[in-house]
Formats: C-alpha cells, sequence, structure tokens
C-alpha cells in the first residue's frame, strides 16, 4: 500500500522482496538495524597524488577530502545504497547529500559545526573540494540560518522543546515535514563523515540517529603505518581506516561490499579513477 502522503526528499522504492520489505517492521528502529564494519585501505599512493594535486590546485585538499569524494561517487553509481527507513518503507533517496562536522575553532572549547553538501554525479574532484572548502569557511564565519533556529528552539522550556521533538518525528513518519526543514538538516543526508583522526580519535565506531533519515556513517581515522599482506609475505605501507554504521533495512551486505569498492578502487589508485594530479 503506497504511504498517504509524499515525501520532499525521497520516493517509495518499488519490487523489493517480501523479506525486505518486512524488515522495517520487524527492526522499526535504526540503531537496532545497525550494521557495523571495519575497511582498511592502503592510501600510499593516494598522498603521494593528494601532494601533487595541491602543488596544481588553489584549493589544498587533504586524504578526508578523498574519502568524502569517493563515497559520494559511489553513491552515485550505486545508488540502492542511497535509501533509507522511514514508518515501516524504504524510500529512494533524491540526490546525494553528505554531512560532516568542521571545527569553529581548533580548541577544546571550539565548537563543531555540521556542513550538508549536495554532491553532483561526477562532479570534478577539483570543484568537490572547492565547495568543500567553501562550506568549511563559511561555518567559521557568521552563524547560519539553522545554527540561529536550533538556538531560537533551545529558548522554549523543555517539557515543550520534548513534545515539539515528538511532533517532528511524528509528522516525517507521516511524510509530512516540508522540504524546507530538512533541506539544510545534515541528519536527513546520504552519508555523515566524522573525521574523528583529526582531532586525535582514531579507534571509535558511531551510532546512527533515530532523528532523520541518514542510513550510512562513517568515521575516518588518522593515516598510520599498517601491515598488508602482499604474495607470500608482509608489507608495512601507510594505511587508513574507515569504520562503517549501515542501517541493514535499505539492502543487503553484499550490495555494499561491492559498493565499498568502488571507494578503495579510488582510494588505493586515484589517478587511476581521476586522471593525473595536476589536471
Amino acid at each position: 500500500m503506497p504511504p498517504l502522503f509524499r515525501r520532499a526528499d525521497g520516493d517509495p522504492v518499488q519490487g523489493l522482496t517480501p523479506v525486505r520489505r518486512m524488515m522495517p517492521f520487524l527492526m522499526p528502529r535504526r540503531n537496532e538495524s545497525a550494521v557495523y564494519h571495519e575497511s582498511v585501505f592502503a592510501v600510499g599512493n593516494a598522498r603521494r597524488w593528494l601532494r601533487a594535486f595541491n602543488r596544481a590546485h588553489e584549493h589544498r585538499a587533504t586524504l578526508f577530502h578523498l574519502v568524502a569524494y569517493a563515497c559520494s561517487s559511489a553513491l552515485h553509481a550505486r545508488p540502492e545504497l542511497n535509501r533509507f527507513a522511514s514508518n515501516g518503507r524504504i524510500y529512494q533517496r533524491r540526490g546525494v547529500q553528505l554531512a560532516f562536522v568542521a571545527k569553529r575553532e581548533m580548541s577544546d572549547h571550539g565548537e563543531g559545526a555540521t556542513v550538508k553538501l549536495e554532491v553532483g554525479e561526477k562532479e570534478p574532484f577539483p570543484e568537490f573540494v572547492a565547495r568543500m572548502t567553501n562550506a568549511i569557511e563559511g561555518v567559521r564565519g557568521a552563524p547560519r540560518p539553522i545554527d540561529r533556529e536550533v538556538a531560537l528552539f533551545l529558548h522554549i522550556p523543555a517539557p515543550l522543546l520534548r513534545a515539539a521533538v515528538r511532533l517532528v518525528l511524528a509528522l516525517d513518519g507521516w511524510n509530512l515535514l516540508p522540504g524546507w526543514f530538512t533541506r539544510d538538516d545534515p541528519m536527513f543526508s546520504s552519508l555523515f563523515l566524522a573525521n574523528l583522526g583529526s582531532v586525535g580519535v582514531s579507534d571509535a565506531w558511531h551510532h546512527l540517529y533515530e532523528y532523520g533519515t541518514c542510513s550510512i556513517f562513517g568515521t575516518v581515522s588518522a593515516p598510520q603505518k599498517m601491515a598488508f599482506v602482499e604474495g607470500d609475505g608482509v608489507v608495512v605501507r601507510d594505511g587508513l581506516r574507515l569504520r562503517w554504521t549501515f542501517d541493514e533495512r535499505i539492502h543487503d551486505a553484499f550490495y555494499a561490499a561491492r559498493s565499498l569498492a568502488l571507494v578503495q578502487r579510488l582510494l588505493e589508485d586515484p589517478e587511476k579513477v581521476l586522471g593525473p594530479p595536476a589536471s
């Protein structure tokens, strides 16, 4: 049976298997549906490629830029991973949106501001880096509209605020939240990446949020020397660990693994995928 109202951010997926259709009813909450997975990538080639890229371009790129770009590209190439579950149904998300946290100030008391970016299909990497850099610089300036809206909500007495949150969750479940409400909200995104390695935390998993529709959360470690098996021996190379939390209601492990292979291909050999770094 189709939903009573249409969503602003997604469309019901047709043709699902009976088991897949049943899963949101057996596991109605996002965190009870979470699957955890760790990926390790050899990034020596990527670090060399990035050094050459930064010599040739105005906006400096880091491994985090490359991870974000690889994940966004994989979501475009493998759209069935760009889904979410809401109120017992599976939806295909419209567009690919990336969310991440940027520190307003690199200090113990510096606040983090969440950025949400719409990523176009086959967007060139230099343009992606420039947009991501500008977005980070933007959150380090004057407060954004979403910051002011959250601050306004926090002036509401706690009992009324709890009621307001329950109302928002109910409206979302019935597909009645307007597009303007979710457009800039990072919890309504395809993927949330946490660059924890940049703040010295490399061994954490992250929960999913019950609020919103984000089905994939990734934590990015700091690069470090790791042992890799090659042929009959072991070699030490620059490695990067990513830890994923994934809502298994949206698809199966096989499809997710094939999608991660695209991320690995770009991260381990960016020149093969993106071309020479100076281009």
